[in-house]
């Protein structure tokens, strides 16, 4: 049985990829059952209708690779448009957010835990679920991350859908405080442990979220899901150091944005952050997340965009450059294997499937993701994400996987927990360190924000890293921003 180091945002989902761990499986095995679980219990940051990305360092050294299993745009034959409102919410600074049934997009990450699972998993796929079952039919409380978001959004977004809001209120309409048991969401994650994700695509689950879509209004019809499969491509790679980092290549811009980053800091920090080096980051970040706003959110072409930014970090000075809701597990197995998921449904669209249990997501309402407007893309086509979940190999032997929640806090955490990693710190100094962000980077609204005046909050994300040390030592860091959780299984 192989050593497995786990780091998940909460005890349940560490529990479950503890137990799959113990019954034989790798790191793969514990991170997509920690994956599925948090699909239970961190309700308003992710679900079982969501997207996702899984990156893998197999084991035999092989060349790592990316299961992309985000979004795809709905609407196949059918007239877009309607079905969708705006609600603003204060949550993460205040955001605009599209919900509704006509905000929800064509789901992926079940398919990709899948894929991973069948090109690098050890354990049977319903061992694999087992644990997000027993969480579901036992019931659980609402996770500190959860409980955070829907205060702000529990009436908003939560409440309007009937089943959604007797899920989570109590008799007087405040947050339930009781351990909560989503009708149908244990026989609905039967249905994946006995038939996979082919259930959500073309099986019962598949029917019975589209028919109650369209019914509302919405655009997301059969064929959506019947049509959708998770791409496997090769990594994005970067070198920091001895370190090869490999993270998600477009149609997530997360892990450009944190190569990019990490290629601009050209090695920085040594053995901690000083002030030079926060600044340095500063200026890192307003330049890559200033070119990101102005040309990546809005390029027709994001792969090809996304090369010819990345040569010109390679060929080009900073000085150069500068005019320019999520969860995320992480494990490491002693035989040299990596695992990073980070999966999301977004702000959630507040709909619960009937007859399924399944929290709905609002992908296409997500407005600083779609640029070109909320049905502005052709049914088919890949949403943008921000989600970077990496994974790396040292020339000593190390191995290393590590991903963050947070919207656009993603790659600004990734990029300087690594950086600081790299740079000397241990992992937990590094994930544990005060971070800075630069929000809205380029843009007249632009704010430096530093977190050693705030002290540690959720707003800088929540990263979850594990780690084989040259020795064969485990080693699992999870942020305090979060309820971060970790196991070392030996």
């Amino acid at each position: 049985m192989p050593e497995v180091a786990i780091a998940t945002p909460n005890e349940a989902a560490a529990d479950a990829g503890e137990a799959v761990a113990r019954a034989g499986g790798n790191a793969v095995d514990a991170a997509l059952a920690a994956a599925l679980v948090t699909m239970v219990n961190e309700v308003g940051l992710v679900s079982l209708s969501s997207g996702g990305f899984v990156t893998v360092q197999p084991p035999d050294g092989a060349t790592p690779y990316t299961v992309d299993g985000w979004m795809d745009m709905p609407g196949r034959g059918r007239t877009l448009g309607g079905g969708t409102w705006d609600v603003h919410t204060e949550y993460g600074g205040g955001v605009d957010v599209t919900i509704g049934p006509g905000s929800v997009a064509a789901h992926g990450s079940v398919a990709a835990l899948e894929e991973a699972h069948r090109r690098d998993g050890r354990l049977p796929w319903r061992e694999v679920v087992a644990p997000a079952i027993d969480v579901a039919r036992g019931g659980f409380r609402l996770t500190a991350a959860s409980r955070y978001y829907l205060e702000y959004v529990h009436d908003s977004i939560f409440g309007w859908d009937e089943v959604s809001r007797a899920t989570v209120h109590d008799d007087r309409g405040e947050l339930i405080t009781e351990p909560i048991v989503v009708p149908d969401l244990a026989r609905s994650l039967e249905l994946i442990a006995a038939e996979g994700a082919a259930t959500l695509h073309t099986g019962e689950l598949a029917a019975l979220i589209s028919s109650d879509v369209l019914e509302r209004g919405g655009i997301l019809g059969p064929e959506d899901l019947a049509a959708y499969a998770p791409a496997v491509h090769e990594s994005l790679s970067t070198q920091v150091g001895g370190w090869t980092l490999s993270t998600t290549p477009p149609p997530s811009v997360g892990g450009v944005c944190v190569a990019a980053m990490l290629r601009l800091l050209d090695g920085r920090p040594h053995d901690g952050w000083s002030e030079e080096d926060v600044e340095l980051m500063v200026r890192v970040q307003r330049a890559v997340l200033g070119h990101r706003h102005a040309v990546l959110d809005v390029s027709p072409e994001l792969a090809a965009e996304a090369a010819a930014y990345l040569d010109l970090v390679d060929r080009s000075s900073l000085t150069m450059l500068e005019s320019g809701s999520t969860a995320h597990c992480s494990a490491t197995d002693s035989a040299g294997g990596a695992c990073a998921v980070t999966v999301s449904s977004g702000y959630f669209s507040g709909m619960i499937a009937k007859g399924t249990g399944i929290w709905l997501n609002n992908t296409l309402g997500e407005q600083e993701l779609n640029g070109r407007g909320l049905h502005g893309l052709p049914p088919g086509s890949r949403l943008m994400s921000n989600m970077a979940p990496t994974v790396g190999s040292h020339t000593d032997g190390s191995v290393l996987a590590i991903g963050s929640p947070g919207a656009g806090r993603i790659a600004t955490a990734v990029a300087q927990v690594l950086a600081g990693f790299a740079g000397g710190m241990d992992l937990r100094e590094a994930v544990h360190h005060p971070r800075v962000h630069v929000h809205d980077a380029g843009r007249p609204t632009e704010v430096v924000k530093r977190e050693s005046e705030e002290g540690l909050t959720m707003y800088y994300g929540g990263v979850a890293a594990t780690l084989r040390r040259p020795d064969g030592r485990m080693v699992a860091a999870a942020d305090p921003r979060r309820e971060g959780a970790v196991r070392v299984v030996r």
